[in-house]
Order: structure tokens, then sequence, then C-alpha cells
């Protein structure tokens, strides 16, 4: 048994066989690790155990009641699970299979979004690696995978969703093999189309936005940007951070979906059919809020920041522009340009509010954000968002 100690928490990494001729051992070593350490969590890694016999499994089952928490079991391979499965000790630890390691060192790139790439593995596979900000965390790719499944069984038009798997040092997700151009290439490719792509995407958001799913399978909107507007504690005053707060209290809750990211690079085609392919931000929550995160990339981004528009859609600036144009055009169902203009500001005051509440999350994890972080203090929340907090907040409230 070897033991490591990182942000408090206590990994124990088991190795060989746990039988009855060592059980005995094993659970007076985990004991005074656990004890010594003064850990919050602990972590059994089972990547190099071979076997476990009921004796094993007992000293996991008292070390979980002592702990009485949630006992994560990591890196456990197939053989080991089964045993656990059977046992019914999946159902009381936290039990994580090993990750597949994959090579995508031969394979064809066939997207690129603001946070990974895919690639095709084979005729019935791609995976989507997340590397194109740094290193992500595991729970964020699982958050993204378990959102993918969930959502497939819901009716949302997703792509199947199989495993986590390694990709070099980075995370990635397999997927179904669906078509092998996004939205975005395919209007690239065809852009004497635009109009009718338009009309689909246009069709394709408003029914997605029409799904119902009852229960709690996702989070709330209201929550998440609670939760993020948390981080701008240290750029605001009390006062300008409590109408931050006052407006995302006003967030609709409901029982349908926005996806966070709608963008056409997120966005594939099968059979004809679109069907979304990142579904990390998926959560309950107002139409609005898509509809703000689509002016953003399909109208700001091509005039603000080309270069990132072209990088995060895979879309010339241009084309994406007067995709945003067409998008809202028969996503609203208005067609004079002023009654347009008129809409649209409405639609990107939310989009003020989405990038206010968010910049401090991602100023955390980010260096781009953090540059932009000062200006967008000033230049957004304190000359946008907070002036129109009455606006957002009807805004925000309605389905």
């Amino acid at each position: 048994m070897k033991t490591k100690i990182e942000n408090n928490t206590l990994t124990i990494f088991l190795e060989g066989r746990v039988d009855s001729n060592n059980a005995a051992q094993l659970e007076k070593d985990v004991f005074e690790a656990v004890e010594e350490s003064n850990c919050t969590d602990v972590i059994i890694d089972a990547g190099r155990l071979e076997y476990i016999s009921s004796a094993g499994l007992r000293v996991l089952m008292k070390l979980r009641k002592t702990l009485n928490k949630p006992l994560p079991v990591i890196n456990v391979s197939l053989s080991i699970y089964d045993i656990l499965d059977t046992t019914g000790f999946t159902e009381i630890l936290d039990v994580r299979k090993a990750m597949r390691q994959i090579s995508i060192d031969d394979c064809l790139q066939i997207a690129s979004g603001g946070n990974g790439r895919i690639y095709r593995i084979d005729d019935e596979t791609i995976v989507k690696v997340f590397s194109n900000c740094g290193k992500v965390s595991l729970d964020y790719v699982n958050e993204e995978l378990n959102n993918a499944k969930t959502a497939f069984v819901a009716g949302v038009p997703t792509a199947i969703s199989f495993d986590t798997v390694k990709c070099g040092e980075y995370y990635g997700i397999v997927y179904e093999m669906i078509d092998s151009k996004t939205l975005s290439k395919a209007i690239v490719d065809e852009p004497g189309k635009i109009e009718e792509y338009a009309e689909k995407y246009a069709s394709f958001i408003k029914e997605f936005q029409d799904i119902h799913i009852p229960g709690d399978k996702f989070r709330q909107a209201r929550d998440v940007y609670n939760s993020k507007i948390d981080a701008l504690k240290p750029s605001l005053t009390d006062e300008e951070l409590a109408v931050m707060h006052e407006i995302a209290d006003c967030i609709a809750v409901t029982d349908t979906l926005i996806h966070g990211d709608p963008h056409s690079g997120n966005i594939m085609i099968k059979d004809g059919e679109l069907m979304f392919i990142d579904m990390t931000d998926v959560c309950y929550g107002p139409k609005s809020l898509d509809n703000g995160a689509l002016f953003r990339d399909l109208i700001s981004a091509p005039k603000s920041t080309p270069q990132a528009c072209e990088y995060s859609m895979g879309m010339p600036a241009p084309l994406a522009l007067q995709l945003g144009q067409l998008f809202f055009m028969k996503y609203s169902g208005i067609s004079d340009p002023a009654q347009l203009g008129e809409y649209l500001k409405s639609v990107g005051l939310v989009y003020a509010f989405n990038v206010g509440a968010y910049i401090g999350a991602f100023a955390e994890v980010n260096e781009d954000a953090r540059k932009k972080l000062d200006s967008v203090v000033n230049n957004v929340i304190r000359s946008i968002v907070i002036p129109n907090k009455d606006a957002l907040k009807y805004l925000l409230s309605q389905k």
C-alpha cells in the first residue's frame, strides 16, 4: 500500500491481491494512514489492484462507514469492477472505472471549438479532446458526459456518448460518429445556402428550447449564475455585487433547457438533421439566456474579436455576422431592419449580463479573461448591466 497527500486529500494506492491473508494488515495500515494524514477526503486508487476478496471488501466498507461520506474508488479495472458490481459495492462506494488511453496521432481533426478539438477515431466514433483551454479537470469533463447522456435519454438531439478517455495529457469524451461536418463547416463549404442553413438553425434552436424535462436532472440557470457571480466579489462593491445577484435571482425557474454555448461550431449534421455535440453548460433556464449566447457568437464576436470568432466557430467573421442577421430574422420572425435592431438590443442586453456574470469565474482559470476583467467590470457591468437592471430582471423572468 502506498499513499499520497495533495490538497487535503489522502490517496491510498492498492496493489496486487487483497484477501484473507493480508486484509487485517491492510486495515491497520489504512486507518493509521487516515489518522496520521488528518485529511478531510480519502480516495482509493485501484489502478494496480489485481484481486480483492470479501475480506478486503469489508475493509473498504469499514472505511466508508468511518468516514461517513462517499468513498471514491478510482481507476478500477474491468475485473475489479465486476467483483464490486456483483457484490453490490458499486451502490455503496463511488466506483470509477479506469479510463482508456487512446492515441489521436494518426486521427483526422474534423472540428475545433472554444475548449476542444474533435478527431475521427474510426467509421463509428469520434473523440472530443479538451485541449484548447489548458488542462481541464476530470470533473468538468464528466459533467459534459453526464449532461450528454441525460439529455439524450430525455430526447434532446445530441450525439450518443460513450466514455471518458485520456488522450496523452488531456481528457476526452468518445461520441458516435455523426457527420464529418459541423454546421459552421457546412456553411463555409456552401455559402450560397446560408439562408437555408439559417432557417434550419433557427428551427433547431426553437425546437430545443421547447423540450420539457421535468424533475431535477439538470441545474437551474439561476443557481449557476449566482455561483458565477460570487467570483466577482473582489472586483465589485458590496452594492454592485448585490445588484448582480438581484438580477440573477429573477432568472425564471423552468423545466426547459438552455444549451449555454449553442453556436454553429457546436452543432453537427447527421442525415440532414442538426445535433448538439457540446453539452458542458446545459441547464434549466429561460430561452433568453441562450439567445444572449447566440448574440455573443453571431453578432458581437464577429465585430469585436473576428480572429477569436473564427477560431472558436470555425467560420470567417463576415460569414458569421451574415449568419447572425439571418438567424435572428428567422428566429424572431422580424424582417424589418429597424424592428430587428430593437429586438437585438434586448438580446444584447442579456448577453452583457452573461459576460458580466461569468467573467470573474473565467478570470480564475484563464489568462485572457484575467486581462479583460477590469474592462468588463467597468465597461459592461457598471456601464450597461447595473443601469439596466430592471429591464434585465424582466427579460430574464420570462420563460
